[in-house]
């Protein structure tokens, strides 16, 4: 974007509502959805069956598992199993694992903290391993350095709604089996990735399971909190299941199930996720267009193998600006222009107290490096063509101030 360009936008003045780096509402709703939110809720008004969603129901309330059916359709795997949140299914996620004491789980640090307290949740031992900076996802070849003979499991985020090489790191968990365990297992978070494809398919098919939020910011959401753990291990579907249903046998478990309400809705927002990723999509490249020649910024990346969902849209400043100046850019793109930006994320163990005490030894030079450099500028799919020229506009002008400053 040349700078006559930016001053003509720029002249429509600073917006009233702020543009919040990570949106409080990732999809959108449609008068579908609240349709079938209150067709959900009538059906519950009779006395005798209500909201609930389990076994004895399904006859008559089908919603949860018709949702399943369709989620695991969708990702290309055996089963689904929804679930409250995504927190919930990482944390089952490594009771499945049946950690014992001194057990490690290799974790990218540059990363949001609910996985990392997972593993610490169920007495495993965090290995801190570094990302590519290019991707930002897991690198395997620091996750080959970080193997010992008591790592169980490599647990890759796909940031920021990019896919992780998911090959790759099951390729190295079938070439490096636990010495008592068997071949190491490969856990996806995908909170920040539903709907993204890898390889012709999508994420969610790899690995022994994958979990997704369906929290209020993410790519869809069932009414604000909700998730899902798909898998095609028929032993880890039936865990899941008895853990989110007060157990079974000798299995513990409490209630960590969605309503037919959420379910519902989550129908609708699955019906419609491409429609919105393609348009997410759309924002994210018209974007790129008008950054491209900004040679301060490192644009997000799309591996040819990948469809990225641009959940968040995730840039790097140069070296020289990590820090204090990129900190200096966040704050101008907010006082001048009312846009978020982010830091969406620095190594956990350097945002995390309670990880960093639990980690302490382990420092990632690359991912600290990645840390200070970070900016997630504010991106949603129902951004008018305008708003966004305007947010690029806004971050070319800070660039420009920062270039002599």
């Amino acid at each position: 974007m040349d700078e006559k360009r930016r001053r003509e936008i720029l002249k429509r003045g600073k917006p009233e509502r702020f543009y919040p780096a990570e949106p409080g509402l990732g999809s959108w709703y449609t008068e579908e959805e609240v349709r079938a939110a209150v067709a959900a809720m009538r059906v519950g008004m009779d006395w005798r069956i209500g909201l609930l969603t389990f076994q004895g129901l399904r006859q008559i309330r089908p919603e949860m598992w018709d949702f399943e059916e369709a989620f695991a359709k969708y990702c290309g795997t055996a089963h689904c199993l929804s679930i409250n949140g995504a927190g919930t299914g990482l944390d089952m996620a490594m009771m499945c694992l049946d950690l014992k004491r001194g057990d490690e789980v290799i974790v990218p640090a540059i990363n949001f903290h609910a996985a990392p307290l997972s593993v610490v949740g169920q007495g495993g031992k965090v290995v801190w391993c570094e990302v590519n900076p290019r991707t930002l996802q897991t690198d395997p070849e620091d996750v080959l350095r970080r193997l010992t003979p008591r790592t169980r499991a490599i647990y890759p985020v796909h940031m920021n709604g990019l896919s992780a090489p998911m090959d790759d790191l099951l390729d190295i968990a079938d070439r490096h089996p636990h010495p008592k365990r068997g071949p190491l297992k490969v856990i996806g978070d995908a909170a920040r990735a539903c709907g993204g494809g890898y390889k012709g398919g999508k994420i969610g098919k790899k690995g022994w399971m994958t979990v997704f939020s369906f929290h209020s910011m993410k790519l869809i959401t069932t009414l604000g909190e909700g998730g899902a753990v798909t898998t095609d291990d028929p032993e880890v579907a039936g865990r899941i299941a008895a853990y989110r249903q007060f157990g079974r046998g000798d299995l513990w478990g409490t209630n960590y199930k969605i309503t037919a309400v959420q379910a519902a809705v989550g129908l609708v927002q699955l019906r419609r996720l491409d429609e919105m990723i393609a348009l997410r999509r759309k924002r994210a490249q018209e974007r790129n267009e008008m950054l491209k020649d900004v040679p301060e910024l490192t644009l997000p990346y799309e591996p040819p193998d990948c469809q990225h969902t641009y959940y968040l849209y995730t840039c790097l400043v140069p070296e020289a600006w990590a820090g204090a100046k990129r900190n200096l850019l966040i704050r101008m793109m907010q006082d001048d222009f009312n846009i978020g930006v982010g830091t969406h994320n620095r190594p956990v163990y350097v945002e995390s107290k309670f990880l960093a005490r639990r980690t302490r030894g382990q420092r990632l030079a690359v991912s600290e490096s990645i840390g200070e450099r970070l900016i997630t500028v504010s991106l949603h799919p129902l951004m008018t063509p305008e708003e966004n020229e305007y947010i690029a506009a806004a971050l070319c002008e800070v660039v420009a101030r920062l270039r002599t400053a």
